[in-house]
This record gives C-alpha cells, structure tokens and sequence, in this order.
C-alpha cells in the first residue's frame, strides 16, 4: 500500500491581489500543492506562519510600504524553516543579493509560464537553489570582496559542482553534465558542504558568492 504523499504547503505574498488570486488558482489546480495562505502584506504572512504549516513561500519584491528582504528577515527570526521564492517583475543586482544574504532560495522572473513556475516551485521545496541566470553576473560583482579569514581551495570538481548548483541543476542533472552517478555527486556536494562549513544547498549558494566567488 502506498503512503499518500504530503502536499507541498504554499503562503502567497504579493500586494498585487488580482495577480495573487490567479495564480492561487493556477496551484491549487496542481494535486501536489496547496495554498494554505495568501495576502498582501508581510504583517498578514507573518501571522499566518505562526498559525499554518508553510513549505514553500511565493514572495514579491515589491510590497509597497513593506521591503522583501525585511520580511525575509523576519521571518527566518521567528523561526520559518522552509524556503522563499521570490516571484517578481525584476530586481536590481544589490537587492537580489541581499535577499540571497537573507535567505531566499530562488528568484523567478513573472513573464515565465505558469509550468515554469510550477517545476521551479517543486525544485525549489526539494531544496534545490534556483536562480535567474540574469542575476548571476550582478551578484557576483556586487559582493564584498573582503575576506576575513584563510579558506580551503576548490577543486575542479568544487567549481564544476557549484556552478551547476547556480543554474539550478538537480543532483542527477548535475551527474549527467560531469559524467558521473547521482551518489558521486551527493558525495561530492556533503564534501564541498564540510569544507565551506554550511548544511544545505542555500546556504552553499550564499557562502560561495560571499567568500568563494574569486575562485569561481
């Protein structure tokens, strides 16, 4: 007998109510989500994370009144554990990186389909890190150079890895790409995790364009 398999729970954060609506209906017609929230405002999203179990939250940049890197924040504080995409028209290289120092784990541009969405949000709650290949050059470039302590080397297969994990490669994409078995590439990532000192994919993304991106 087959165990059923949890919904990937979803919170909706947009000011935009007509666009938020849709595209509530949009994922509620997909059988492995549910919208358990949406609104338009940080307050409102952060008491419903206190009251509602959210795997994955669809976040705007622009709010209005209210930044989305402070609500981020905010939220990783009250002690949201699951992940953030962000969903926007556009945003700038500094911004994009903040909210990556933050703790987001992807950008999506809006004009993309609503399938593109969907394979974006189910990589996204696997914990993959998916990032607009736009944001690539901005956010390296606009990272603080200053490095305050001696860091191990990567090796080929380090950088190989990482720059994969950017464009958002799952582990057996990833495999394919080097030539190499999904469980080489799962060994790979927990030995390039124990030399950055990180635990999960998001935080590798954001130590390596913080202190590693020279060597990239």
């Amino acid at each position: 007998m087959e165990t059923a398999v949890e919904p990937i729970s979803l919170l909706l954060l947009d000011d935009h109510a007509m666009f938020r609506q849709s595209m509530a209906r949009v994922l509620e017609k997909e059988a492995d989500f549910k919208v358990v929230g949406q609104c338009g405002t940080a307050a409102e999203a952060l008491a419903i994370l206190q009251s509602k179990k959210v795997s994955v939250i669809l976040l705007d940049v622009d709010l209005g009144a209210d930044r989305a890197v402070d609500f981020v924040s905010a939220a990783r504080r009250k002690g949201f554990a699951g992940q953030i995409l962000v969903v926007t028209a556009g945003v700038s290289g500094p911004e994009a990186v903040q909210l990556v120092q933050a703790g987001i784990a992807g950008i999506l541009h809006k004009q993309h389909s609503t399938d593109a969405l969907c394979q974006t949000l189910r990589k996204v709650a696997a914990g993959e890190v998916c990032l607009e290949s736009d944001y690539l050059g901005p956010l390296f470039r606009s990272m603080d150079r200053t490095r305050t302590q001696a860091r191990p080397r990567l090796t080929d297969r380090d950088k190989a890895v990482l720059r994969f994990i950017f464009q958002g490669l799952t582990n057996k994409e990833i495999g394919g790409q080097l030539g190499i078995s999904e469980g080489a590439v799962k060994a790979s990532l927990r030995l390039l995790m124990d030399k950055v000192g990180v635990r999960t994919r998001a935080q590798l993304v954001k130590a390596a364009l913080e202190e590693y991106r020279d060597q990239l």
